[in-house]
């Protein structure tokens, strides 16, 4: 039933835009931030305002000593409240019209995320020893998450297309990540290897975590 609801999902893209334009909001990280570059893509998305993430990460580590918590330790990982809450703070800090709440949503709720206009997600994906999900480059074949440690990573929801493939294989759900620099294109994940990833339950906030960010706009009633 699970899988044939899956197969009739339709191809969608965050604000109906083409891979090439998505793929313009990947920077690539150097440490272990993914999550703070996809908060800044998902930031210049919904408002077109452009924050630097190594001034973000910065930032971040330099306040942890002072009691203002918004990543496990110094240069450690988000997790997704702690994404939530940065995201609060970054908007306070830059008058940004923009909220974030934590959902575990099923794949057909995220897939219709990007439907909206005024909405961008961010998934968290983990996965033990030696068991790392494929994660391909728009159409190539080559895996390019062959990691043997245990691990995790955020990237935003961009596009769901159940005809894409990279080389032989069937790729349908597409990220913006913080493997590039903008690129000409998106990375994507088989729909098998991307539930099993996403869907591990974590103790504190769940399977399918999913930050999702809205923006509202304040010259509307």
């Amino acid at each position: 039933m699970v899988e044939g609801k899956i197969s009739q999902m339709k191809k969608t893209s965050l604000r109906a835009l083409p891979e090439k334009n998505l793929a313009k909001f990947q920077s690539q990280q150097t440490g272990n931030d993914c999550a703070i570059h996809s908060l800044a893509a998902a930031i210049e998305l919904l408002t077109n305002v452009r924050l630097d993430p190594q001034e973000i990460i910065d930032e971040v580590n330099r306040i942890w000593w002072r009691g203002r918590f918004f990543r496990l330790a110094p240069k450690a990982g988000i997790t997704p409240p702690l994404q939530v809450r940065l995201l609060r703070h970054l908007a306070k800090k830059h008058n940004l019209p923009l909220k974030a709440k934590l959902f575990h949503l099923s794949p057909d709720l995220l897939r219709t995320t990007a439907e909206a206009e005024n909405i961008a997600s961010l998934v968290t994906i983990y996965w033990w020893f030696s068991h790392s999900p494929a994660i391909y480059y728009m159409d190539r074949p080559k895996n390019y998450n062959a990691l043997k440690g245990a691990s995790g990573h955020t990237m935003v929801f961009a596009a769901y297309d159940p005809e894409h493939f990279s080389g032989e294989v069937h790729t349908s759900w597409g990220f913006i990540n913080s493997w590039v620099t903008q690129g000409a294109g998106l990375f994507w994940m088989e729909d098998k290897e991307f539930q099993k990833s996403w869907g591990i339950p974590i103790p504190h906030w769940g399977k399918n975590a999913t930050v999702v960010i809205s923006y509202k706009d304040l010259n509307k009633s």
